[in-house]
C-alpha cells in the first residue's frame, strides 16, 4: 500500500503534489518522492521519512514545472531502509519515462527473468515498482515506431503491460515532452481516482490520485474513477485521451482493506464511501456480538483510534450501548499497522495511546478495532484497558480474521505472523489476554461494504479466505514470498 498522486496543471505543481501527500501520508511513512517536468526536463526528489519532514525549501524550488506525480512509500517489497528503493522510478529510452506504483506485482520472478534475459534490461533494485516500468517502457519502446508519441501507442503499450504483468498495481507516470500516463491493473485492486478543474486561463487542469480527499481539497471536480484495466493520457497542455487496454475478462475486485483501515474515512473509493462502510461494518459486526455475548454484561463500548471509530459507534447506537472514548491518540506518532518490524510497532502502540482510567475502572469493557492483524497491537491495548482498571476486555473486530498472506499490496506476506492463522477465536483470546474475541465475517463485511450500489460486485479479500485472483498464487510462490520477504 502506497499514495500517489499526479497532475497535469497550467501553474506550477510542485506545491500542489505536496498538500496532496501531507493528505495521503496515512498509506505509507517510509520515504516520499516527488518528480515534476518543466519540457522535457525531469526534477526529482526522494527522501526517506515523511512528507512534513522530508522536504526543504530548497528541494521544492529545484522542483519546476507544470506538471508532476508525487509518492509515499510503504514498503511491501524490498527494503524500507534502503534509499535506492525510494519512489519515484526512471529509464531514460524511450523517451523518458519516471513512474510511481501502488500494489504489488505477483510474477516478479518470471518478470525479472524475461527483463534481464530477452528484453536486456538492467534492475538494479528488488522493487518490483522498477519491474513494472521497465515492462513499460519495453513495451512503449517497441509500439513507439514513429518520432511523435500518440495516444494509441501508448495505449497499445499499456494493453501489452496487462499481458505480461500480474498482481495489483495503480502506477502514473511521466513521459518526458509528451504528458502523463495513469493505468490500473485489470482486477482494479489498488485505488486511483481522476478529477479536473477550470484554471483562470479557462484551460483544464486534471489530478489522479490514490483517494478523493486529495481531489475535493484542491477544489478539483470528481470526474470519476480510472476503471479497472483502463489507461488515461493527458498531454502536456491538458487534453485527456482514455482507453480500456485489458483484452481479457476480468471481475472488478477492490481490495476490502481499503474500507476497512487503509483510506481516509472522508475518501470515496469506487463509488464507495469510506465512512459510510465503516458504519454499515460496525451495524453488521453488532449482529455477531448480540450472537456471542450478553449484552446485560458489557458497560461501555469504546474504539480504538482512529479507524474503527465509524463501526463502534454505530454498533453501540445498534445495539443501545454506551459509547465512550476511552484511548486518546498522540497524533504525531505513526499508523502502527504500516511501521515495519514487530519490535518497532508494540514500542509505539503505548507511544501513540493512552488509557483514561476514569473511563475503565470496574467495567467490562467491549473495544472496537478494524482489525486483528499479527495481534501485537491488540495485546498492548489490552493490557493498557486492564491496566487502566478494566474488569473484563471483549475486543471485537470489524474485519474477519485475517488467516493468508495479503500478496496485493500489504504486509502481510508471512502466515506465521498472522494471529488468526492457526488459532480460534477463543484462543486468539487466550493469546491476547482478552476475556474474548468477536470476528466479523467475510460475508458480513462484503455485504455492509457492498450496500448501497452496484458498480462493485465483489471485493478482493484473499487475506480472510485464502483464495487468490490469480492461478500463479500457489503454495511454493507463497514459501518463496515467505523465505524472500524483508524482515
Amino acid at each position: 500500500m502506497c499514495g500517489i498522486v499526479g497532475m497535469v496543471a497550467t501553474e506550477p505543481v510542485n506545491q500542489q503534489i505536496y498538500d496532496a501527500l501531507l493528505l495521503l501520508q496515512h498509506r505509507g511513512q517510509d520515504s516520499t518522492g516527488i518528480a515534476t517536468a518543466e519540457g522535457t526536463m525531469f526534477h526529482t526528489v526522494k527522501v526517506k521519512g515523511q512528507v512534513r519532514e522530508a522536504y526543504r525549501t530548497r528541494d521544492m524550488r529545484s522542483l519546476l514545472g507544470n506538471m508532476g506525480l508525487g509518492h509515499v512509500r510503504y514498503a511491501t517489497r524490498g527494503a524500507a531502509n534502503k534509499e535506492q528503493e525510494v519512489q519515484p522510478f526512471y529509464v531514460n529510452a524511450p523517451y523518458g519515462i519516471i513512474l510511481v506504483h501502488n500494489g504489488n506485482l505477483t510474477n516478479t520472478r518470471e518478470l525479472t527473468e524475461t527483463l534481464r534475459g530477452v528484453d536486456r534490461r538492467h534492475l538494479n533494485t528488488s522493487s518490483d515498482t522498477e519491474l513494472l516500468l521497465n515492462v513499460l517502457a519495453n513495451e512503449l519502446q517497441r509500439t513507439a515506431t514513429d518520432a511523435d508519441l500518440t495516444p494509441e501507442m501508448i495505449f497499445a503499450a499499456v494493453t501489452q503491460l496487462h499481458e505480461r504483468v500480474e498482481g495489483s498495481y495503480a502506477a502514473i507516470a511521466l513521459i518526458a515532452g509528451h504528458g502523463l500516463l495513469a493505468f490500473r491493473d485489470p482486477h482494479g485492486i489498488r485505488p486511483l481516482v481522476l478529477g479536473r478543474r477550470t484554471a483562470t486561463t479557462g484551460k483544464d487542469e486534471w489530478v489522479v490520485a490514490s483517494e478523493s480527499l486529495v481531489l475535493e481539497s484542491g477544489g478539483y471536480e470528481i470526474i470519476r474513477d480510472v476503471r479497472p484495466g483502463e489507461a488515461i493520457f493527458i498531454t502536456a497542455d491538458g487534453v485527456l485521451h482514455s482507453q480500456q487496454c485489458c483484452t481479457n475478462e476480468t471481475n472488478f475486485m477492490p481490495c476490502a482493506f481499503e474500507y476497512v483501515y487503509l483510506a481516509r474515512p472522508d475518501s470515496t473509493i469506487d463509488g464507495i464511501g469510506v465512512y459510510d462502510a465503516r458504519l454499515r461494518l460496525g451495524e453488521v459486526l453488532a449482529e455477531e456480538v448480540q450472537k456471542h455475548c450478553d449484552l446485560n454484561e458489557i458497560d461501555v463500548v469504546m474504539p480504538i483510534p482512529d479507524s474503527s471509530r465509524p463501526s463502534a459507534m454505530q454498533l453501540a447506537h445498534t445495539l443501545g450501548l454506551p459509547f465512550r472514548e476511552g484511548f486518546f491518540k498522540n497524533r504525531y506518532v505513526g499508523r502502527t499497522f504500516i511501521m515495519p518490524g514487530q519490535a518497532v510497532r508494540k514500542k509505539s502502540v503505548r507511544q501513540k495511546l493512552n488509557a483514561m482510567s476514569t473511563e475503565f475502572k470496574g467495567k467490562t469493557v467491549l473495544l472496537v478495532d478494524d482489525s486483528i492483524v499479527r495481534g501485537t497491537t491488540s495485546k498492548e491495548i489490552v493490557d493498557m484497558a486492564r491496566s487502566a482498571g478494566a474488569k473484563k476486555v471483549i475486543f471485537a473486530s470489524a474485519a474477519p480474521p485475517v488467516i493468508a498472506a495479503h500478496v496485493y499490496g500489504l504486509n502481510m506476506p508471512t502466515t506465521n505472523e498472522l494471529i488468526a492463522h492457526s488459532k480460534t477465536a477463543a484462543e486468539v483470546a487466550a493469546a491476547i489476554g482478552a476475556d474474548a474475541v468477536v470476528y466479523q465475517t467475510v460475508e458480513g463485511m462484503c455485504r455492509a461494504i457492498l450496500t448501497g450500489q452496484d458498480a462493485v460486485k465483489e471485493l478482493e479479500v484473499s487475506c480472510f479466505t485464502g483464495e487468490y485472483l490469480a492461478g500463479n498464487i500457489t503454495s511454493e510462490y507463497l514459501s518463496w514470498l515467505e523465505q524472500n520477504q524483508r524482515s
